[in-house]
């Protein structure tokens, strides 16, 4: 009920650029960046999520400025492009930042240390001290309120399982554990793909118009919706209907829409069209 209630409540505030920041080479860096650490699997879903909501409020808030700006000083206006510049040149530095707070925010034995993080961005060719990294840290977390802890879709992945397991389910927890981190990973790196496909099908038209993308948002962020569609994928076909009603019994998620889910990732999965 809890993540539940969470997680309308973030779609009821949901920005407009949600989603922006969760393309398919940013979330792949992260991915990449916490496997160089041994980092667990639950700091890279966080960290991306952080750095999704971290980049939309910074953009917001540069915006905001540019429109004072341009009442002030008409003369010295700062362009999207500037914008843009700006965001670029400090944006691996605030990537490794959050995955920093996120390494923290799991109390892992391996969070990512200072030196750790200054290493790597040497590595790039950066030359930040740990001052900088520091202060990126601080407007990471003064640009949030401190509001760094959210729940991701692996928790609601985790939950499902668990329920799943309580309600009988007889396979075994851990290879259906690692199976639906799998999936998940994929439903990350392939988000479009999937989510195109998805809407194709709900629409049931190949060419979805500019509105009907924008109202499908709230569906790409939904994470009670990601962490259904994933479990079907991951269990027998002698279970599936068992699944898919204790699923439907669990979300209140319709039984359609869960096997419409399952076939948008498998088809990604797959690389095939055919149904």
């Amino acid at each position: 009920i809890h993540l539940a209630t969470e997680n309308e409540q973030y779609l009821s505030e949901l920005p407009e650029r949600a989603g922006c920041f969760k393309q398919p080479r940013i979330v792949e860096f992260i991915f990449l960046l916490s496997e160089k650490w041994h980092l667990d699997q639950s700091i890279c879903y966080q960290a991306v999520e952080l750095l999704e909501r971290f980049m939309i409020k910074q953009v917001e808030q540069m915006c905001d400025d540019r429109g004072d700006s341009k009442g002030r000083e008409q003369g010295q206006r700062s362009s999207w492009s500037c914008v843009r510049d700006q965001i670029s040149s400090t944006f691996v530095l605030r990537l490794v930042s959050c995955v920093q707070l996120a390494s923290k925010l799991s109390l892992h034995y391996r969070r990512v240390t200072n030196d750790t993080a200054l290493k790597f961005l040497q590595s790039f060719k950066y030359s930040y001290t740990k001052q900088e990294l520091l202060e990126s840290e601080l407007a990471v977390l003064n640009t949030l309120h401190f509001h760094i802890h959210v729940s991701t879709p692996l928790a609601y992945v985790e939950l499902l399982l668990e329920v799943l397991g309580y309600n009988g389910c007889l396979l075994p927890a851990k290879p259906l554990h690692q199976l639906c981190v799998q999936l998940l990973d994929f439903c990350y790196l392939a988000r479009e793909s999937i989510y195109d496909t998805l809407l194709k099908i709900a629409i049931e038209n190949p060419t979805p118009s500019k509105l009907q993308k924008a109202k499908f948002l709230m569906v790409k962020e939904h994470s009670m919706l990601l962490a259904v569609k994933i479990q079907p994928c991951t269990i027998s076909s002698s279970l599936w209907c068992w699944a898919v009603e204790h699923l439907n019994c669990i979300t209140g998620i319709t039984p359609q829409s869960i096997l419409e889910f399952s076939y948008a990732v498998l088809r990604c999965v797959l690389g095939s069209s055919t149904p």
